[in-house]
């Protein structure tokens, strides 16, 4: 089992939280972090942001064709700094949020990126403004598909994954709860084929969830997985909340056993015998450097986390 983990996935690292570039205000910044990741063998894929420059479109490009590195497409940070919702109650502002997402889909396609992954907007206090909320998330979701497929040409649709996060702490998303996303993978997959979601190790515990509760209900609406870390235990510390601070951190809820477990719940429900828009399954280490942490040590860390973890399986 300890060497066999490359011919069943490919390990991926989410760039704009292991460097901090989640603005695109950096271009410099942005490729040489980038080529950090591309000479390292231990990954096969970097997740990046779309940028509006045009050097760092271009570069990133360049970058992934020389080290023959994989590129994902996230398109979170376009929703979450500019405060934007695919299910907000306002069209307008729907609108918007939908055209960011579609930026995110222009991206996958000009990197060869199957999977562009996105998140859904707040969560609502009551069930009817709920159900509202959900059919407005649903409508989002399907334009998006559509949107992808037509861009596709003579080849396969990029696959929009939408990602659970929290409901109650942090970011307090309506997707959210593993049931409510089971429910809205299929509400879409009835109406649209290139569509699943992403589940991130690290909002778990936010969700109050344990690995069978997330992965049972929705392994067969699952094309991409996020493995990280969260704090919970202190509302005063730097890393509480939806901070993902690396494995094992002071007060955190996840270490090696806790990753151990989740990797083995991955096993058990399939998700490594599915087939997926990716050529591999893709598991993404989602890690973001602490207040006098070093970018680099952190990488490392995580992934000897990850390998102390595969060994105990």
């Amino acid at each position: 089992m300890a060497n066999d983990y490359s011919t069943m996935m490919d390990l991926g690292l989410i760039h704009f939280m292991a460097y901090p570039v989640i603005r695109d205000d950096n271009p410099e910044l942005t490729l040489e972090t980038l080529k950090k990741i591309a000479v390292d063998d231990f990954f096969q894929l970097a997740e990046v942001r779309p940028s509006e420059h045009a050097e760092v479109t271009e570069g990133m490009k360049a970058i992934a064709a020389n080290s023959k590195l994989g590129l994902g497409v996230g398109a979170q940070p376009l929703l979450l700094l500019n405060k934007l919702s695919v299910n907000d109650p306002d069209e307008a502002g729907r609108k918007a949020a939908i055209e960011q997402v579609k930026i995110g889909i222009d991206t996958s396609y000009d990197f060869g990126s199957p999977i562009c992954a996105f998140l859904s907007g707040p969560d609502v206090e009551n069930d009817a403004d709920r159900d509202h909320a959900m059919d407005l998330l649903v409508e989002s979701c399907v334009e998006l598909c559509e949107y992808s497929k037509s861009q596709a040409g003579d080849g396969e649709p990029v696959w929009l994954s939408l990602e659970q996060f929290d409901a109650e702490i942090d970011k307090r998303c309506l997707i959210g709860p593993s049931p409510r996303a089971a429910d809205l993978a299929e509400r879409v997959k009835d109406q649209v084929e290139n569509f699943g979601l992403t589940q991130d190790l690290s909002h778990m515990p936010l969700l109050g969830e344990l690995p069978q509760d997330m992965l049972t209900p929705t392994v067969d609406h699952l094309i991409h997985v996020h493995v990280g870390n969260c704090l919970m235990s202190d509302a005063e510390a730097e890393a509480y909340g939806d901070k993902h601070p690396g494995f094992g951190y002071p007060g955190s809820e996840t270490d090696v056993e806790e990753l151990a477990r989740f990797l083995e719940t991955l096993i058990y429900t399939g998700y490594f015998e599915k087939d997926l828009p990716s050529a591999k399954p893709i598991v993404s280490f989602e890690v973001a450097p602490m207040s006098g942490e070093d970018s680099d040590l952190l990488v490392a860390g995580t992934k000897r986390a990850f390998l102390q973890a595969w060994a105990m399986l």
